[in-house]
């Protein structure tokens, strides 16, 4: 493997140690700074805000690298990255928080140039195969992320975030180092138009036989922000978890995801057919997050891990279903509108399930992980609905 790739494959771990190290210690880090008991409205807040962030800057450096280069972007990106995660480390205040909170969701959002220079440095047999180790190293980081935010979190809770920065400026380094161009900058204008984030999607209204699945993107996506939201929170106030046991199950969660997603889908949809296997997922997930409500010891989380990892075939097979709703020549105009969908769940879901948990977590913590399966119930319809050949033409 070329030092290139390494450097840019460490960096999407790092971007997701950033996403996942936070997860374990915010609730106790959001009642340091606001001296509030109940602080889940400001975790969706905060998780919605660097969503957004994603979502508004990912455009944006893509086509700075496209205009400038990769390699500045890059570096400016990782720079950025490590100088905010010492303001994290040091905020004395809920401002300062959700400041560097954005700017962490501005330059995570770096994974479209990281996809940019991959694909530059990539002859077109290897480009699959390399995306599949993007997306791996992604898997990778998010899992290390929990843990290693929960345990350095119970020592100092800014402790994480210095980790972080340390990190982020070791592959800054390493990137000054070996990181070479691949895109000879441009003198042209940047289309401004290709910035707008909201652009793919002005298509949706106008492809009616596909709103269905275009829904059902949006209702999946959104349940898997409940995860992030409420996750270090119920498990604190149900079960009284400090932050190692908080990452470790959320590690656990990773770990069974990124395996299953890895090895079940292709021979479960070989099985079972596309539509069948995303409601088996669905269905194996409801089973677990019922148990998750009613669950009044810390053990019986671990006990059901193996429900999530079976519950990992349903997205793949949707990806794959939702594909065979266009033809070919359409494939990447679709996949823009379903990104962008996903995208807007990540920034709306956050803000439902915090509220939803604020309201109901003194009487039933667990009562979050039902309005995750009602969430789900929506879903299924629709993907009953959904035809299996018939390909509908996007407009132009």
């Amino acid at each position: 493997m070329n030092k290139p790739l390494v450097v840019i494959l460490t960096a999407i771990v790092l971007d997701a140690v950033g996403i996942g190290l936070i997860f374990p210690i915010l609730p106790s880090l959001l009642q340091e700074v606001t001296h509030a008991d109940k602080v889940a409205q400001y975790i969706g807040i905060m998780t919605a805000l660097y969503a957004a962030m994603q979502f508004v800057f990912a455009p944006v450096l893509g086509a700075l690298s496209d205009r400038l280069g990769r390699r500045p972007v890059l570096l400016i990106s990782l720079g950025g990255a490590a100088i905010n995660y010492l303001v994290l480390a040091f905020a004395p205040n809920l401002w300062l928080l959700l400041i560097g909170r954005a700017i962490a969701g501005l330059t995570s959002a770096n994974v479209s140039v990281a996809t940019a220079y991959v694909t530059d440095i990539s002859p077109p047999e290897m480009r699959a195969r390399r995306f599949g180790l993007l997306n791996a190293m992604f898997g990778i980081g998010f899992i290390i992320g929990p843990v290693l935010g929960g345990a350095l979190g119970d020592y100092w809770l800014r402790l994480p975030f210095i980790a972080a920065a340390v990190l982020n400026a070791a592959n800054l380094l390493l990137a000054f180092a070996v990181l070479p161009e691949t895109r000879k900058p441009s003198r042209e204008r940047i289309d401004l138009a290709a910035l707008n984030p909201l652009r793919p999607l002005r298509w949706i209204f106008s492809m009616k036989s596909l709103l269905p699945v275009i829904l059902i993107f949006f209702v999946f996506s959104g349940t898997g922000e409940a995860y992030g939201t409420c996750w270090a929170l119920w498990g604190s106030d149900a079960f009284h978890w400090n932050g190692l046991w908080i990452g470790l199950s959320l590690g656990t969660f990773g770990i069974c995801q990124t395996l299953s997603q890895a090895f079940l889908p292709g021979p479960a949809v070989k099985l079972l057919g596309e539509r069948t296997a995303i409601l088996t997922g669905v269905g194996a997930v409801c089973i677990a997050l019922a148990v998750m409500a009613f669950a009044t010891e810390g053990w019986m989380i671990f006990a059901i891990m193996p429900l999530f990892a079976l519950g990992g075939i349903g997205v793949p097979a949707l990806q794959s279903l939702a594909t065979r709703q266009v033809g070919e020549d359409q494939q990447g105009q679709f996949q823009g509108v379903l990104a962008s969908v996903v995208s807007l769940a990540s920034i709306i879901a956050p803000l439902g399930f915090s509220s939803f948990y604020f309201a109901v977590r003194d009487a039933w913590p667990g009562a979050v992980w039902l309005s995750v399966v009602a969430l789900y119930a929506i879903g299924i319809p629709l993907v009953l609905g959904l035809k299996l050949a018939k390909r509908e033409p996007m407009p132009a």
